[in-house]
């Protein structure tokens, strides 16, 4: 008499198909981990770094008025990675009548040539004409005192503008970020 089997006999423990399937699923995972791995910390690392903003001294309080802007070379640390650079600027400040100072950038708007200034016999910023102060030499776009671009100039947008802040000894400082503004 043969002695028959059922499947309910059998030895408990993984079969073959088990085993083929934990094993290639580990590995699998296996390899995902390591393809997807290092690119985690480059995902977070803009989490996990700090902003920096620098400044630089333009001058005192005392130099800059509501009646014309003065241009204003400065210097601005920029790191980038292990590289860190001094990159100098332009910017034409103002002091506004609410007292807070207004830096644009000398950077046309339209296709980025330097914008000009006219000086007067005196040496002091004047307008061209109509109230317009700046104009860019590259296309004509023309701008008000105030940076904003007059609807026929061919740039888009007013000039973009500076971080400023006054510091507790009176000295105005101009930050290193430029932001676009609409008027």
């Amino acid at each position: 008499m043969g002695v028959s089997v059922s499947y309910t006999d059998k030895q408990k423990g993984l079969t073959r198909r088990q085993f083929l399937t934990y094993a290639l699923g580990g590995t699998g995972a296996f390899m995902a981990v390591a393809a997807v791995g290092p690119l985690i910390p480059f995902a977070v690392d803009p989490l996990t770094r700090g902003t920096t903003e620098t400044f630089s001294t333009v001058g005192t309080e005392s130099e800059f008025n509501t009646s014309y802007p003065l241009a204003k070379d400065f210097t601005l640390k920029q790191k980038d990675g292990w590289i860190q650079v001094d990159n100098t600027y332009t910017a034409f400040i103002i002091k506004q009548q609410d007292g807070t100072y207004l830096a644009m950038s000398n950077i046309c708007t339209h296709l980025g040539c330097a914008v000009s200034q006219q000086l007067g016999s005196d040496g002091k910023p004047t307008a061209f004409s109509n109230g317009i102060w700046f104009q860019c030499p590259c296309h004509g776009s023309q701008f008000s005192l105030t940076g904003v671009q007059t609807p026929v100039s061919p740039a888009q947008r007013p000039l973009d503008i500076f971080l400023t802040k006054v510091d507790s000894t009176g000295q105005v400082l101009v930050g290193s970020k430029k932001h676009q503004r609409t008027v």
